[in-house]
């Protein structure tokens, strides 16, 4: 398996090849579809266009394979309840031909991953409307945050030593002491107190799809689960400028307390990505930064 680009030591890498002989192996019916790499910012799943309504996702590593099993359970039973389209799962396949995980085929979504930071207020409103309705939906057998899923949706507490973990590993930043002052203030904020809700927990730039300026899909459903739905709230920082950030703000109409939990899942996206990645990524490691300096700069 060669090909690709490793960002995790214990990944493998697959490439075109392989999901040929996989895809025709284990599903003739596409055998003869035409396959392309997908240029994508995961860095757990490699994609691959199967045809021209079809993608395939192979799982780089073991918890990838896990949440993928878990997108096959759920998302067919939320998405029809959501508008925007999510990569329905079509098919599972199995470990063979030397490459160890199960892999899925999916459906593809048409649409462009936004620009790096997006003041579209309207865009804003698209996925506010989304973060609504998928907060609203029924949680109550849904699967409780744990390592499936990064761990997202937890109290914020429960971040705490892994954070203080990675400050020492940025001691050598200019504004260390400021960033863990902003953490140690958010520690105090109250926690979620409501029912566990639905959360996609990676809403990122590249996992939003967006088509004639308004949203088309939401992508990876792998850090789904049911818990704080705050973590939904961080790409306010993360994604959006001063005017969506505002405007995603006051469609969701979300209370204060949630909301500043929601900055606080931001500054924890942005110290885990440049800790990690310095030295390994420099896109992912600069991307973190400027979470972490959006985060800083606003004190609402």
């Amino acid at each position: 398996m060669t090909g690709g680009k490793q960002v995790h030591s214990e990944e493998l890498v697959t490439d075109v090849a392989l999901v040929r002989r996989l895809v025709g192996s284990q599903f003739p019916t596409w055998a003869e579809a035409h396959v392309d790499r997908v240029l994508v910012t995961s860095t757990d799943n490699d994609v691959y266009r199967l045809g021209s309504d079809l993608a395939v996702r192979l799982p780089r590593r073991a918890s990838a394979e896990t949440a993928l099993n878990k997108e096959h359970e759920w998302l067919p039973r939320i998405a029809s309840c959501l508008k925007v389209a999510v990569p329905l799962p079509v098919a599972k396949g199995v470990p063979d031909d030397g490459y160890p995980y199960r892999w899925s085929i999916v459906r593809w979504i048409e649409g462009d991953i936004p620009n790096s930071e997006v003041n579209d207020s309207a865009l804003a409103c698209d996925v506010a409307e989304f973060v609504v309705a998928l907060h609203n939906l029924d949680a109550s057998n849904g699967p409780i945050p744990g390592a499936h899923n990064f761990w997202r949706g937890v109290p914020l507490v429960a971040r705490d030593a892994s954070m203080r973990e990675r400050f020492g590993w940025l001691s050598d930043v200019s504004d260390i002491n400021a960033i863990v002052s902003e953490w140690e203030t958010a520690l105090n904020l109250p926690e979620w107190d409501d029912a566990p809700a639905w959360t996609h927990g990676d809403l990122q730039r590249g996992n939003l799809l967006i088509r004639t300026g308004r949203l088309a899909g939401v992508l990876d459903w792998s850090a789904l689960a049911v818990g704080d739905p705050a973590g939904d709230f961080a790409l306010a920082w993360s994604l959006l400028g001063p005017d969506a950030r505002a405007a995603y703000r006051e469609a969701t109409a979300v209370d204060d307390a949630t909301w500043a939990r929601g900055r606080a899942w931001a500054l924890i996206e942005g110290v885990l990505a440049l800790s990690y990645y310095r030295g390994k990524n420099y896109k992912l490691a600069k991307a973190g930064r400027r979470v972490i300096d959006a985060v800083l700069a606003d004190q609402a």
